[in-house]
């Protein structure tokens, strides 16, 4: 299970324990946040690079075990957006059958979906690719590697694919290197995207006061504290 987190979610690690949870517990996890990679630069000896989720993509496109039809299943956010990046693998060669397509519903309490397990263990793809919203898959991904009876590659990657699709703003490769892929959603949709990225602000306070460390749930701090003897009741 690989995860790609953005600073808006890498933000609510105090407070959103199930989101919290499925990083932990995914098997890898790349840089896609510039913002959390300048910070670490900034603030650790041991300096890191960036690895967005649009480059992980494009490198995983064109893997030929990946390419071949059948292989993988794509976890769609809308019925739209499946139309529109089915219509642009397609134009690269990969042809993804409608079965290997389920469109997400909106979780809400709780993230589980039995009818996606039962089409994923039906077909047995040797890959699951997620595009969903951030926060909502790397959940999504964890039920889905926990309940299965076999192992297949999940792969969390978001909105890459829709940078390329057109079911989001294009992000051209350079604005992805200089890590300006943020400016662009923002530009697209401010509305949305800037109240977003303006909370992953929180994350600056996060690394500066752990580092390396997790920091620690909100629940479990309130909890030490109303133990604690001078605590006022």
């Amino acid at each position: 299970m690989l995860v790609v987190p953005a600073a808006p979610a890498l933000a609510s690690l105090p407070f959103d324990s199930e989101y919290r949870e499925a990083l932990l517990e995914a098997d890898m996890a790349i840089t896609d946040s510039s913002f959390m990679v300048l910070l670490w630069n900034l603030l650790e000896g041991e300096p890191i690079r960036r690895l967005s989720g649009l480059q992980y993509f494009c490198e995983l496109i064109r893997d030929e075990e990946f390419r071949q039809t059948g292989a993988v299943l794509y976890v769609m956010a809308s019925a739209e957006s499946a139309h529109r990046n089915r219509a642009w693998l397609q134009r690269r060669g990969i042809i993804v059958p409608p079965e290997l397509v389920y469109v997400a519903p909106q979780y809400e309490n709780g993230v589980a979906d039995r009818t996606l397990l039962k089409q994923i263990t039906a077909l047995r793809p040797k890959h699951v690719v997620i595009t969903i919203g951030g926060g909502v898959q790397e959940r999504l991904g964890l039920y889905i590697k926990r309940s299965l009876d076999y192992m297949p590659s999940i792969h969390c990657i978001g909105a890459a694919i829709a940078f390329r699709s057109g079911d989001q703003v294009y992000i051209p490769e350079v604005a992805d290197r200089l890590a300006l892929g943020w400016l662009f959603r923002c530009l697209w949709r401010p509305k949305d995207y800037v109240p977003r990225y303006w909370a992953a602000r929180r994350l600056a306070w996060l690394l500066l006061r752990y580092r390396r460390e997790l920091p620690p749930l909100e629940a479990d701090l309130l909890s030490r504290a109303t133990k604690s003897p001078a605590f006022p009741v």
